[in-house]
């Protein structure tokens, strides 16, 4: 009879790591699908539709600063969402924010253009903008404390990292959506071909609520909120606790987050821009080198989760930074020549190392680095704020300096700088792999 209940509990706990294991992948597909989609609408449509009345160079600053708008509004998602993820739970938040980022990446496909209502036009994408990046700003931290909670101790690492491998399936179908529509004439693709980009994200919001209606909260969490309830101290608030008590495990996870957010979001987002407004390349072949580079970011994010597991998170974090502190230069020297083949190399390194090669092997350690009071708040602030200051203004900024400083020297000396943050954040930080979530020390 004990042995029957046991196989039970461990198929129970089986079924709800597989179930959490999609949810999170689905899920943070859908994040960053819409932000990619978004992304390469920014460099390809916006600043023709949103912003026709201005000069082309600052429509597409323009359409930057619309995109960075979303990455400010993600720490007070982060804020928000937060409290309650360490209060009610993590199926509640996840769930609440995939509606919110997926109703909002709908109705962008539904607004009017410039030209339809004038300035309108712009302030509601960048209201909706918000909306999406207000959501954002939970979503992914959710998915990492989520799946390296449930996890086996040993295969930490390779399950938080599927909730990058989602981001990178999400970034290939958006890069898939966009070859398809721009075989259409530029007419068709300008007045509603770029729309059902944007409708399409209703299919995979559907597929991921599917997923996560199915979650069961973590033991360590159920466990955490029983102690926190029978010494009453389940009123105090998560996000006080990581600015009074968690300082030390915020900082830390913001410091390693920033190098890699950076360096992830120029190479999605500005070098597209940068080959099609500077190097003059063909605009169908930024999408079609996203969508290599994507499938190769599937697999480093998986890889690295596992190495980080089997080698330690701090030798593998230290070994992508320390790539990513010498890529930029070689880089942009390759992307100048304007050859696809290598234009395609270049967007595939950022992808393996930069995009995902950082999340990958850092997830488990952002959860293992915090304790069981404010895990969940302590991950998402620390991911988000640096997301501002990191990813969000970083195609916007990059733009401004090509505009100052002939060239991208300017850019490859702001990326170094910025990597270097991470790297000896990483150098110093202490090992996490097999740390035993359930205590309310912070690492």
């Amino acid at each position: 009879m004990i042995s029957t209940c046991r196989d039970e509990e461990a198929t129970m706990a089986h079924d709800n790591l597989r179930t959490a294991a999609w949810g999170g992948l689905v899920g943070t597909a859908l994040e960053q699908y819409d932000f990619v989609i978004y992304g390469t609408a920014t460099a390809i449509v916006f600043n023709k539709i949103f912003f026709s009345a201005a000069d082309p160079a600052i429509g597409v600053l323009a359409g930057f600063a619309t995109y960075a708008v979303g990455f400010l509004a993600r720490p007070f998602g982060g804020l928000f969402f937060s409290r309650y993820g360490d209060r009610l739970g993590r199926k509640f938040v996840l769930v609440t924010t995939l509606f919110l980022m997926g109703i909002a990446t709908f109705v962008i496909g539904a607004l009017p253009t410039y030209d339809q209502v004038g300035l309108l036009a712009p302030a509601l994408l960048v209201v909706l903008r918000l909306l999406q990046g207000f959501g954002a700003g939970a979503e992914q931290a959710g998915g990492v404390v989520l799946l390296t909670e449930v996890a086996p101790p040993d295969k930490r690492g390779r399950y938080a990292s599927l909730v990058f491998v989602g981001a990178a399936a999400g970034t290939a179908l958006g890069a898939v959506v966009w070859i398809l529509v721009q075989l259409l004439p530029d007419d068709q693709l300008l007045s509603w071909g770029w729309r059902l980009v944007f409708f399409s994200s209703a299919f995979v919001t559907v597929a991921a609520y599917v997923l996560r209606r199915r979650l069961r909260e973590s033991p360590v969490f159920e466990q955490a909120r029983k102690e926190q309830a029978e010494e009453r101290r389940l009123v105090e608030s998560p996000i006080k606790s990581v600015f009074t008590v968690g300082r030390r495990p915020f900082l830390r996870t913001f410091a390693l987050n920033i190098g890699g957010n950076t360096h992830s979001y120029l190479v999605q987002v500005f070098m597209g821009s940068y080959l099609i407004q500077t190097v003059g390349v063909d605009p169908r072949l930024v999408p079609q080198a996203l969508l290599v580079g994507a499938l190769f970011g599937c697999l480093s994010a998986f890889v690295t989760g596992v190495l980080s597991d089997r080698l330690g998170r701090r030798p593998v974090i230290i070994a992508v930074a320390a790539f990513l502190v010498v890529f930029p230069a070689p880089a942009f020297l390759l992307l100048d020549t304007g050859e696809p083949a290598l234009v395609v190399l270049v967007i595939v390194l950022g992808f393996v190392f930069a995009a995902y090669g950082t999340v990958g092997s850092q997830a488990a350690a952002f959860a293992e680095l915090a304790g069981s009071r404010h895990r969940y708040a302590g991950v998402a602030l620390g991911r988000e704020f640096s997301a501002v200051l990191g990813g969000g203004i970083a195609p916007l900024l990059s733009g401004v300096i090509t505009q100052i400083v002939a060239g991208w020297t300017g850019v490859v000396v702001y990326m170094t700088a910025i990597m270097l943050v991470t790297l000896v954040t990483a150098v110093r930080m202490p090992e996490t792999r097999g740390r035993d979530l359930t205590l309310e020390a912070d690492a």
